[in-house]
């Protein structure tokens, strides 16, 4: 699958939507309620780290849609250091010989601009597949500049909720993103997508893929009542399922 597939191929519906997912079930339960491709990565809550080997190469031999993989060593920041940045580029490499069709990540300056020498690198590991700039665009200093820069790499598509919380508030810097990108690039509106707020990103017709979690929080099945696990509260924490209702009203809104 070359870089582009993802998007031009005939069978890909006109709007895309990109379901987040964490593990195998949840990949598969968002490809049944009509995702038209997966994020993988792991611990959400943190932003989305690298999924691992296991897990990507499960998600990989159930799934009949595309699968992403996100590569992103650790939370917090997106300035890294030599190790952590050796270590991605290793990662991508395993991410493609599991057959991956996408990777997802990008890297920051302590200044708050695209380290484009990186980045870069990181395209060209990737290749042939798709890759996307993710949300460390929304911490950029210059929006502007940093669409650019991500363009200057030769990213396929940019991921951004337009430098808000989530996409609805920042249409505005979205729109206008768009707009200059004048199909350099594919900007994919995420964070904060739902059947609501899809409304207000669909009425400019500028982009033609979305990014959302659709995650729900359980705790009904965490508690196992045995010995330590009634004390300690880690071993009682709920955790986050796919909600597949959330991802099909988003889908019939695309659609109508």
């Amino acid at each position: 699958m070359t870089s582009m597939d993802s998007n031009s191929a005939s069978h890909q519906p006109a709007i895309l939507l990109e379901i987040c997912t964490d593990s195998a079930d949840a990949a598969l339960a968002a490809e049944a309620a009509g995702a038209d491709r997966i994020e993988l990565c792991c611990a959400i809550e943190a932003g989305g780290l690298t999924p691992s080997y296991g897990c990507i190469k499960r998600v990989l031999e159930l799934l009949k849609i595309p699968v992403h993989i996100l590569i992103r060593p650790r939370s917090g920041n997106f300035c890294y250091s030599e190790n952590e940045f050796l270590q991605m580029l290793e990662d991508i490499a395993i991410a493609k010989t599991a057959g991956a069709q996408g990777i997802v990540s990008g890297v920051l300056n302590p200044d708050g601009s695209v380290d484009t020498a990186r980045t870069k690198l990181l395209v060209e590991q990737a290749q042939p597949l798709s890759f996307t700039f993710h949300r460390a665009f929304d911490l950029a200093r210059d929006p502007i500049q940093a669409l650019e820069d991500v363009i200057f790499c030769g990213a396929n598509r940019l991921l951004s909720s337009g430098q808000e919380l989530n996409a609805g508030e920042g249409a505005e810097l979205l729109s206008k993103l768009a707009t200059l990108a004048d199909n350099r690039i594919i900007i994919m509106p995420g964070a904060g997508i739902n059947a609501k707020s899809i409304d207000k990103l669909l009425a400019p017709k500028l982009f033609t893929e979305f990014h959302m979690t659709a995650r729900v929080f359980s705790d009904a099945d965490a508690k196992i009542p045995t010995g330590l696990s009634e004390r300690d509260p880690i071993a009682q924490a709920g955790f986050w399922h796919t909600d597949t209702q959330k991802i099909k009203s988003v889908k019939q809104r695309m659609n109508t």
